[in-house]
């Protein structure tokens, strides 16, 4: 596993914009896939983005699409995830982890969360009316 370091996440208001980061720390990412889940409060964790690490395909959940972007750079081995049109129920912690191709087809198709061990600290963003 890598280590990532997710940050980005603040206030905002109903309509405007953040930008979370995911970075590896120590070394590159490795697998199939980069998802970013995120964690309403009260509520079970979810799906919201994943991005091949070749770039060549994303997917976004039905209450995401056409307003959040995912992203990746490899050179700085980081993957991003611009949020516009922000909701007050995209209030969650947001979290990046790594894909395999193993699960990429459930996590995708199924928007299932895989059975991680390990969770970054997650970037909190609140979003008011």
């Amino acid at each position: 596993q890598v280590q990532k370091v997710e940050s980005g996440g603040g206030v905002a208001q109903a309509g405007e914009s953040l930008r979370l980061s995911c970075a590896a720390s120590g070394r590159t990412f490795t697998s199939y896939a980069i998802g970013w889940f995120r964690q309403p409060p009260g509520k079970e964790r979810e799906v919201v983005a994943t991005i091949t690490w070749s770039g060549d395909s994303t997917v976004y959940a039905d209450s995401v699409k056409g307003r959040f972007t995912i992203s990746r750079d490899s050179a700085k081995n980081t993957v991003y995830l611009q949020m516009n049109s922000l909701k007050p129920e995209d209030t969650a912690v947001y979290y990046c982890n790594e894909v395999s191709g193993r699960e990429y087809i459930s996590v995708t198709q199924s928007m299932r969360v895989p059975p991680y061990d390990y969770w970054g600290q997650g970037t909190q963003v609140t979003v008011s009316s």
